[in-house]
């Protein structure tokens, strides 16, 4: 399948669409959504389902390495909430750039800083989350490091990069559930 497939795909989606459009004006640099929100847009398509159907949160990132502040990135969550968190939409807003100051004291990991947005999103949980969608010069453009074949293919494999295999299992369980079309790989 293409970018043109996957960007019609997540057009169906009214978050997904008003993001797209919308989180240019937000002034983030280097945005993408990204994970969840794609992904499973993807996986209800193909089961069927309603767009929108079990996505817990719209992931939006950025990376902005002059200013690591928690309240700069929570005021952009607020505005990302504010533009696009109608009807009970969670806006999951983050700012790669300073990842590395809060993720060993939630997760007990240690993380060295990410170098870009792109890197951070190599090393997402799944082969088929670790993927990211951006409006650039007016145009759609993907960043998926592992490619979109285990997306379109409705497979799961941990990226064992980062995640832990506690947090994977988490996931695939809760997925599994919702989207039983899925193939989950084990750990």
């Amino acid at each position: 399948m293409s970018d043109e497939d996957l960007e019609a795909a997540l057009r169906t989606n009214p978050v997904c669409a008003a993001i797209l459009d919308g989180a240019g004006s937000l002034g983030l640099p280097n945005w993408y959504l990204g994970a969840g929100a794609v992904a499973q847009t993807v996986w209800n398509r193909a089961h069927g389902y309603e767009p929108q159907a079990g996505i817990a949160d719209y992931d939006l990132v950025y990376f902005d390495p002059l200013d690591l502040s928690k309240e700069a990135e929570q005021a952009a969550e607020d505005a990302a909430t504010a533009a696009f968190g109608r009807n009970g939409v969670r806006m999951d807003v983050t700012n790669e750039a300073r990842v590395h100051v809060w993720y060993e004291s939630k997760f007990s990991v240690k993380l060295e800083p990410y170098e870009s947005a792109e890197a951070a999103i190599a090393t997402w949980p799944t082969t088929a989350t670790s993927i990211g969608v951006t409006i650039r010069n007016g145009r759609f453009a993907v960043w998926a490091p592992f490619g979109t074949a285990d997306l379109w293919r409705l497979i799961v494999r941990p990226n064992k990069k980062l995640i832990t295999r506690e947090v994977y299992e988490a996931k695939v369980s809760r997925w599994s559930v919702i989207w039983p079309g899925l193939t989950i790989h084990p750990w």
